[in-house]
Formats: C-alpha cells, sequence, structure tokens
C-alpha cells in the first residue's frame, strides 16, 4: 500500500473546526503524475483532477472515529473504484478530501502516491486499502 501523506494546511482545519472527521462526507480525488499533489496544498481546487466519466462513486464510508487513551483514531472503509462502461484516464495520486464544508470548500487531508500512473480499463477495480488496524490517521 502506498503511503499516507498529509496536507499542510489540514493541521490548521482540525484547529479552526473545518473538519469533523466523524460525520463530514469524505470522498478521494484522482491525479496524474504531471500534477502531483504538495503538501502545501489546501482545497480541491488547487489540484487538477482526472475526468471522472465511467468511474464509481469516490465517496468514502467512515468506519470509526474515537479516541482511546487521548490518541485519536480515524478508520475508514476500504473503497473499490470501478471503471463501468469505458476506461478511467491515468491517475497515480489519490487524494483525501473532506466534501462537506464550504468554507474553505473541499479542503484536503492527505494524498497517497502510488507509485506509477494506474489506468483502469473497462471493468477494473481498485480497491484502496484504508489500513482497518492502524487506521488513516491518528492524531495524539
Amino acid at each position: 500500500m502506498a503511503t499516507f501523506n498529509k496536507f499542510n494546511a489540514f493541521v490548521e482545519h482540525l484547529a479552526e473546526k473545518v473538519h469533523n472527521l466523524g460525520s463530514d462526507q469524505l470522498a478521494v480525488a484522482l491525479t496524474a503524475a504531471a500534477n502531483a499533489p504538495t503538501a502545501a496544498n489546501a482545497v480541491l481546487a488547487d489540484l487538477t483532477q482526472i475526468a471522472y466519466t465511467n468511474l464509481s462513486s469516490r465517496n468514502i464510508s467512515t468506519a470509526a472515529s474515537a479516541q482511546t487513551s487521548g490518541t485519536y483514531k480515524l478508520t475508514l472503509t476500504d473503497l473499490v473504484l470501478t471503471a463501468a462502461g469505458g476506461s478511467i484516464a491515468p491517475f497515480r495520486y489519490v487524494v483525501i478530501y473532506n466534501d462537506t464544508p464550504t468554507n474553505p470548500a473541499d479542503p484536503l487531508i492527505g494524498w497517497y502516491d502510488y507509485g506509477s500512473e494506474l489506468t483502469l480499463n473497462d471493468g477494473d477495480t481498485l480497491t484502496i486499502d484504508f489500513d482497518g488496524a492502524n487506521g488513516v490517521l491518528t492524531i495524539a
């Protein structure tokens, strides 16, 4: 599995009550190698996404959002992306963003780098493994 990288603005957005990770709708955005995310990106509009024609839903389900002994852990349900009706444009990065807030709109959380471009042909699937044991992120 690719390593999770956080966007720097995510920390500020947490401190300023932008995110409610337990109830907000999280989603993924896909970007190509030529449009790599950087830690300085803050909102979805900062990224150049691929076209999502022929791609299944990108919404993520939250499995658990809780703290134990002062350490918070966000656990997400694995997401299966499916190409249906045609292929999907090549992408390398899977970005997690919060689709609920409006100010700022669509704040970024983090991204995974798959190391090389992936293409989903008609009928192909990609399972994004959000690590059910360790969670996507922890805050201590």
